[in-house]
């Protein structure tokens, strides 16, 4: 089969890619070296063309098409980043485009897209998640006759995505010992798994989903490709309720390990990329970072690659990504307080029940009269997380009635 996935086909991806995408570096990171004993490299697709990797796939395939096939046009699904691989793809070799987004992209991402494709594109934003709009496209390209253009169930994008990995080994010099890579529809593991473990069998390939949407981690428990229910959707380069057909079925023979990180883990590492190492990261693009803590001993004294997937941040989102790293370490809290409606009781709560380092960082209070008292929605942020107990000590003692809201409360998920 002419298109079977192969580290040759990975490699005539690469012939086809090298004029047109930028040879991202691969840097060793001195702060995450230390921090895990190992060395650890990462591989800045953030830096790409169109600040992902996904440009790779988008254009090895386009490019690939017949003149006739050119001329129909080409569509396709994605919540961002395969989009402006089109986008960039579609001017670059003066194909029409027709691109489908998830309504809730964000608009960092959409005006890129604009920007990057020009009159050769016309964008509809349908459906709540990338799975809606994948529907959308497949539905509209059939009764169209387009060609379409999948962000990952495909040989030809796999294989471009799978460029990552050669220029890995080329530019290490040698296989690493461990790859974390991040999986959304398993694209980029598929196509870089295949041509490391071409080169090396004995290189560990770690997939890294977000907890909140586990669409590889089910389908290699269930044995099958599963579609999940729901999904948290913040990590939307990688939020995906089904992996592919092709790339599951490759993907099961290369993965060594798949580690789930928490959304507010993301969120802490995004923060610790950008204030420590001026790497401004969309959140799939920091997964594989965030799960080095979970194989800290077995990475130890070890050649380690991360591969920063992608840099598409709208910076809008920083306000939640502090609040829900914040939440994730145990710094900031919620609670339902019953306050008395007398005079002084906000004082009595300010002197006695939070500590000298405490901060009220949310209050929303309605008084009502004809009640002695009435419930308000309190944030407090910490200065240590180990001050939580010593709080909560010291309302009980004062006799505050309050609720803590939990982190899986419609509430909470409200406010984070």
């Amino acid at each position: 089969m002419k298109n079977k996935l192969s580290s040759e086909l990975v490699e005539e991806a690469y012939e086809c890619l090298k004029d047109v995408v930028t040879l991202t570096p691969l840097e060793l990171n001195k702060r995450l070296s230390e921090k895990y004993k190992a060395d650890i490299y990462l591989k800045r697709e953030d830096l790409q063309l169109v600040r992902s990797y996904k440009l790779r796939g988008a254009y090895n395939k386009i490019a690939r098409l017949s003149a006739e096939e050119r001329k129909r046009g080409v569509v396709c699904a994605s919540a961002g980043n395969h989009a402006q691989g089109v986008a960039f793809s579609c001017e670059k070799l003066k194909v029409k485009g027709h691109i489908y987004m998830p309504q809730n992209t964000p608009k960092q991402k959409v005006d890129r897209v604009r920007v990057l494709g020009g009159e050769w594109v016309l964008i509809e934003l349908v459906g709540d998640t990338f799975d809606e709009s994948y529907k959308f496209a497949k539905e509209y390209c059939d009764t169209s006759k387009r060609v379409f253009v999948h962000p990952f169930d495909d040989p030809y994008v796999i294989a471009g995505q799978g460029t990552v990995g050669l220029e890995v080994f080329r530019q290490l010099g040698k296989t690493p010992d461990c790859v974390f890579v991040p999986v959304g529809g398993g694209g980029l593991v598929a196509g870089l798994g295949t041509y490391i473990k071409a080169r090396n069998k004995k290189t560990k390939i770690v997939g890294v989903e977000p907890e909140g949407a586990p669409s590889m981690t089910t389908a290699l428990h269930a044995g099958k490709v599963v579609t999940l229910k729901e999904i948290d959707k913040f990590v939307d380069g990688a939020a995906v309720k089904t992996v592919g057909t092709l790339t599951f079925d490759v993907a099961k023979h290369l993965l060594d390990d798949m580690l789930l990180v928490p959304e507010g883990k993301v969120c802490e590492e995004m923060i610790s990329l950008y204030q420590s190492d001026g790497i401004v990261t969309e959140p799939a693009g920091a997964l594989s970072v965030a799960a080095l803590d979970q194989l800290k001993d077995e990475i130890k004294g070890r050649t380690v690659v991360c591969v920063i997937s992608g840099g598409n941040n709208d910076v809008s989102r920083y306000v939640e990504i502090m609040d829900r790293s914040l939440a994730y370490q145990g710094l900031k809290h919620y609670f339902i307080i019953e306050f008395s409606q007398r005079p002084g009781a906000l004082r009595n709560y300010l002197d006695n029940a939070l500590g000298p380092n405490d901060d009220i960082t949310l209050f929303e209070y309605m008084k009502k009269s004809n009640k002695e008292t009435g419930p308000a929605l309190v944030g407090v942020e910490l200065a240590n997380k180990n001050d939580f107990q010593p709080l909560l000590q010291r309302m009980d003692g004062l006799g505050i009635k309050y609720e803590i809201l939990e982190r899986d409360s419609p509430l909470f998920r409200f406010l984070v």
